[in-house]
């Protein structure tokens, strides 16, 4: 579990050798540490793109009629109370629970077609787009960051390529993993436990704790260690390493001294731990991500309150400092009872901070370079059940997307009268994910290989979504 002490400050590390590497960090040299995974990340040369994606996930499944796809023609029965509004585009129309989001529809993608959801209630088939089941056999599809963490990452960064901020089941699910490309490619996981608070369920509370410690990336500072420990410890890892490279003719231990630095550098490293420390942001920026009026309705024990928009503030500052790919989620969606009432809750909730985060990324600059979707496992039921909720639906699902030179102003796909069935241009998981590879500078057709050197192609399934070209 990655911990920050937020009150500490952590100078940055220019000039600092690697026996101030020890002082600072130690972080956990036994075990699986954090040298051990970077030594098992397959180089891919000096350079670095800029290309960079937020992925927020709306953990439990958002319905897609009461918030970018309003059918006030469907049955009495079946409709959503939520009324549809104008956006700044003719033509498209969301409901009322979106305002914000109906100010800058010109620079949103509405995908309100997407088909072929596993019904599975995680992540995976968001961060990857594949079933759980594809390749299970040799540790199943990696997830888009893992991929990228795989092909982009090498010892010089300063920062992990990709961060898994996601709380509630896709933490728990264990959604973004690197399946087939082994432990080398696993996401960083921050513990954002006590600065966002996300309650679990009874059954997940124990899925997480028979996860064990090696579910979340172990990365803690030290900073009270004594200078002198520390020279002793640098003194005899140098001895260990001496004797051990004496036994390794064929130079692996003078990499696992690079993946050292490396781990050095981004335990050290002044835009890392300033990028984690929210506080440090400017009052008026946290002004933007905090909702000026009081929501309505109700927020279950599981759905989180207006301070989780600062996780999209968060999502900024990681991009700003160079992370590549940044995973976060927003709970709770799974309305089985009282939808309409957790809606008024929860759907104000993401409009604001969903557009909150695009102007935010949009007035550093950030915004033509960084892709930014938010979608969910599976959409709601058109029928509303005895307890006035809307439960699992497979069949149709929605999703919106912004920035990385997407045209804005778009609707991809239709549903028909009662958004349960897609009648127009389906869009399936496995076609997003290629857009996204392709948003990031990746061909989604190119062969990557498992850790028995054997060759996979990216996306076997699904193509870029042609209409975002």
């Amino acid at each position: 579990m990655i911990r920050f002490e937020f009150g500490h400050r952590f100078q940055n590390c220019s000039g600092i050798s690697r026996r101030s590497f020890l002082s600072a960090g130690s972080c956990g040299i036994a075990g699986l540490s954090l040298p051990n995974l970077l030594a098992q990340q397959v180089m891919a040369g000096e350079g670095r793109r800029e290309k960079s994606l937020i992925m927020i996930h709306l953990d439990g499944g958002p319905p897609q009629m009461d918030l970018i796809d309003p059918k006030p023609d469907a049955p009495s029965e079946l409709r959503s109370p939520f009324k549809p509004i104008s956006t700044s585009v003719p033509g498209i129309h969301l409901t009322e629970l979106m305002p914000q989001c109906a100010k800058i529809a010109d620079r949103l993608v509405f995908i309100r077609s997407l088909v072929g959801s596993d019904g599975k209630h995680h992540a995976f088939q968001c961060q990857s787009g594949y079933h759980e089941k594809d390749l299970q056999s040799i540790g199943g599809r990696p997830a888009i960051g893992c991929v990228v963490k795989h092909l982009k990452s090498n010892p010089n960064d300063t920062v992990p390529i990709f961060i898994d901020l996601m709380q509630g089941r896709p933490l728990v699910r264990n959604s973004a993993r690197p399946g087939f490309l082994g432990i080398s490619s696993k996401p960083f996981r921050p513990d954002i436990s006590e600065l966002w608070h996300r309650e679990l369920e009874p059954g997940m509370k124990g899925e997480l704790q028979r996860l064990g410690a090696g579910h979340k990336t172990e990365l803690r500072l030290n900073p009270n260690l004594p200078s002198a420990r520390v020279i002793e410890r640098l003194e005899l890892l140098q001895n260990i390493d001496g004797f051990q490279r004496s036994l390794d003719p064929s130079g692996s231990m003078i990499a696992m001294d690079q993946f050292h630095q490396q781990a050095f550098r981004v335990l050290t490293s002044g835009a890392f731990s300033n990028a984690m420390d929210i506080h440090s942001e400017d009052p008026k920026v946290i002004e933007k991500y905090t909702p000026p009026i009081k929501l309505g309705g109700t927020q279950s024990t599981t759905s989180e309150g207006p301070d989780a928009l600062l996780k999209f503030m968060l999502a900024r500052r990681l991009i700003e400092a160079g992370v590549r790919v940044v995973s976060l989620s927003l709970s709770d969606f799974d309305t089985h009872s009282s939808n309409n009432e957790r809606m008024r809750n929860l759907g104000p909730l993401f409009d604001y901070g969903f557009h909150a985060l695009i102007d935010d990324l949009d007035s550093r600059g950030l915004l033509e370079t960084t892709t930014v979707l938010a979608w969910g496992e599976f959409g709601r039921t058109p029928k509303v059940n005895e307890k006035g909720g809307r439960d699992h639906w497979p069949n149709a699902s929605m999703a919106m997307m912004a920035g990385g030179g997407l045209p804005g102003g778009a609707v991809i796909g239709a549903t028909d009268r009662e958004a349960g069935r897609v009648i127009e241009r389906p869009v399936t998981f496995a076609d997003v994910a290629s857009t996204l590879y392709r948003q990031l500078d990746i061909d989604p057709q190119q062969m990557i290989h498992d850790q028995t050197g054997r060759p996979h192609m990216l996306m076997s399934e699904g193509s870029p979504i042609a209409e975002l070209a």
